[in-house]
């Protein structure tokens, strides 16, 4: 398990392996310490895994890290958590394809384990900057990402077409150590570099809320 007090977290990955491939996470500790801290916390201790992305929308994003969505689990999809939250760290960064940010309730510092993955351009979502922490960016799995998006939905509570008609999980998230910083100015091209093998440990899952936020939601965190 990495240390994570003293390791450079620039250089850290996440493989986020679902049922429809994999997609390789770098993350921003210069700008959202507290967010790549709790999520890299939260790969290395299992609770993502058998989650599933229970909210789809083409050209806008995937959302998912909700406990409530593994199999056998009760509760509402989209309103599962950590059973802590993380303070908003809103910066600068743009809201554009393969982004990582964090989904949230209405109180800016109410998130916890949902995420969200940017699918739209940012001409298409810019409107979520400063009013989500992003913390990442994917540097491998685009294409997984796209397959995701393009799954047939159907409406879930009568607001909008996003729940996924077929299951997507998350099958396990695996924390590495790269050589270098997997976002650095030529991130774009550069794909995965070599990396160090990690063993993640697996430990039980939270509780709390976590969703991108909506109207009627106080206790998840959605993306509106």
């Amino acid at each position: 398990m990495i240390d994570l007090d003293t390791q450079d977290l620039a250089k850290v990955g996440v493989r986020l392996h679902t049922s429809k491939g994999t997609m390789v996470a770098g993350f921003r500790p210069d700008v959202a310490p507290g967010h790549v801290r709790n999520f890299i916390q939260l790969s290395q201790s299992g609770f993502y895994d058998g989650v599933a992305f229970h909210r789809v929308i083409k050209n806008f994003m995937i959302q998912g890290g909700c406990p409530n969505t593994k199999p056998g689990a009760s509760g509402i999809p989209g309103t599962g958590g950590p059973g802590h939250k993380v303070h908003a760290e809103f910066n600068d960064l743009p809201h554009e394809r393969g982004v990582l940010s964090m989904a949230r309730a209405q109180d800016p510092n109410s998130a916890g384990s949902q995420f969200f993955v940017v699918h739209g351009d940012h001409d298409r979502v810019g409107f979520l900057d400063r009013q989500y922490t992003v913390f990442g960016k994917l540097v491998e799995g685009l294409d997984v990402l796209d397959e995701i998006a393009n799954v047939d939905c159907e409406f879930g509570d009568g607001r909008e077409r996003s729940r996924p008609t077929e299951r997507i999980e998350i099958r396990s998230a695996e924390v590495f150590v790269a050589d270098r910083d997997l976002l650095g100015e030529d991130e774009a091209a550069a794909g995965e570099p070599e990396a160090a093998a990690i063993d993640v440990s697996k430990s039980g899952e939270g509780d709390g809320a976590d969703e991108v936020v909506t109207a009627d939601s106080e206790e998840g965190e959605e993306v509106t």
